[in-house]
């Protein structure tokens, strides 16, 4: 049972008044524990912009600062350590220092780590994904935001097309095109035929945020009317860009039937359609969503778990599309694409960390896990169920549903994930920040790791029910 979403009828309301109070206990315990990060933030805020180099990284009053990771845990500045659910935004489904990567990297570094220049490397990582995804043409890059960017460039110039559609609230990165309509209020969200196309964060051309029309997640209807739409103002769209389970409100799976109607309404309407699996890709099974829900995507996009831990993306797609690369027509470039260093740590975590084996772990520890969240929701009757697919799952704090984006805003609780992620972080586990977050094991998590999570969202139920 690796797919899972659990309801659950009978919960009570929690008191806000509750939830505040021990939510100031935690902060005020997190910000005693942690001095030496307080240090750190403090010296790293003089040179570098919020202290963190990269606004994702940000946390009031400061964040934590780790040192090392070995396996299922982190440790930082401070000495604590933490099993490690957050794995990097979802990059280290292969456990940090995995022994066959570090031996890979180690053996790379001393014949050279960087040449402008392919390696043989890069033809055995190309040909294992075009088998794990049945896309047989591939091209890297160094990370889910210019995989997606290049991926949206190659898909206009095989068109001739350039408006683009994306799953409303979906993540795709940070180049202009993909960032709009994410993170909007529930009161700008607009209706599902006509949702609004707004920039996340300034700096980003009207123009461009023009281009990019959102539609909602598990509504195959929605999308092709609003495809409709586009022809008859003359602008059909080159492509739709989507994450075929949705890994930023939480996990969001998709309805059964849904990817297959918009593999059909794409192919009809002439649209390329990209799967993003930059954080499903190898995470949710060897030849990731793609393999999981049986949908083949004209493209998918590749980056977080590929390198191992090292910067990385990939771009995979038909022979038809990648003529317009082949033919340079498409100018698909970078100074690092196929790095070294990287190919040698994405062939050892191909052929040698994430096999059948570790799928079947992996699918071991994420039932536990769900099964024992909705036991300790049940019990405790707190609102909200768990969802989780192989390596990734979260528990939603919500009274109703997760379907799509105005979903998660109508319904989910914005106050228990941040308690939550303290009782986590007080107790030894360590989430990613945010609830839009999902958490993320690796193969070298144990049933302790389970264990210990387990046990601080049981203690965080237990004080705010008693």
């Amino acid at each position: 049972m690796t797919e899972t979403i659990a309801g659950r009828a009978g919960a009570t309301a929690v008191d806000d008044g509750r939830i505040v109070e021990l939510t100031e206990r935690e902060e005020q315990r997190l910000r005693a524990a942690t001095s030496a990060s307080h240090a750190l933030f403090e010296r790293a805020a003089r040179t570098m912009t919020s202290g963190v180099p990269s606004s994702y990284q940000v946390r009031d009053p400061w964040p934590i600062y780790l040192t090392e990771g070995r396996g299922p845990r982190v440790w930082d500045v401070d000495g604590h350590e933490y099993s490690d659910f957050h794995n990097g935004f979802g990059s280290m489904v292969q456990g940090h220092a995995h022994p066959a990567i570090v031996a890979a990297v180690r053996e790379r570094v001393a014949r050279g780590t960087h040449f402008a220049m392919p390696t043989e490397d890069s033809v055995a990582v190309s040909e294992e994904l075009a088998r794990r995804f049945g896309l047989p043409q591939w091209r890297y890059v160094n990370s889910g935001s210019e995989a997606t960017m290049d991926a949206i460039r190659i898909a206009r110039a095989v068109t001739g097309r350039e408006t683009i559609v994306k799953i409303f609230g979906s993540y795709h990165g940070h180049h202009d095109y993909v960032m709009v309509s994410i993170g909007t209020p529930y009161g700008e969200i607009g209706p599902d035929d006509d949702m609004a196309s707004l920039g996340y964060g300034e700096g980003i051309p009207q123009a461009v945020i023009d281009l990019t029309i959102p539609v909602p997640f598990n509504n195959a209807a929605a999308m092709e009317t609003r495809i409709e739409r586009l022809e008859a103002e003359g602008r059909p769209p080159a492509c739709v860009i989507m994450e075929p389970a949705m890994m930023n409100l939480g996990v969001v799976l998709p309805e059964p039937g849904y990817l297959e109607q918009v593999r059909e309404i794409t192919r009809r309407h002439g649209v390329v359609l990209i799967f993003d699996e930059v954080k499903t890709g190898l995470c949710v099974a060897a030849g990731g969503a793609t393999e999981r829900f049986g949908v083949r995507a004209d493209m998918v996009t590749l980056a977080k778990a590929l390198g191992g831990g090292l910067p990385s993306g990939a771009i995979g797609a038909t022979a038809e599309i990648m003529e317009v690369v082949a033919s340079d027509r498409v100018k698909q470039v970078g100074t690092y694409n196929g790095n070294p260093l990287t190919m040698a740590a994405a062939r050892a975590s191909l052929f040698e960390v994430l096999v059948p084996d570790a799928y079947a772990h992996l699918d071991r520890l994420n039932d536990a896990l769900i099964t024992g969240c909705d036991a300790i929701l049940a019990r405790h009757g707190l609102p909200g169920y768990t969802v989780g697919i192989s390596s990734k799952g979260c528990v939603h704090f919500s009274d109703a549903p997760i379907t799509d984006y105005t979903s998660f805003m109508a319904h989910q609780n914005a106050a228990l994930p941040e308690l939550a992620w303290l009782y986590n972080a007080n107790r030894g586990v360590l989430m990613a920040p945010g609830r839009e977050e999902e958490w993320t094991l690796s193969v070298q998590h144990t049933d302790a790791d389970i264990d210990r999570y387990l046990n601080s969202l049981d203690e965080m139920a237990a004080d705010l029910t008693r």
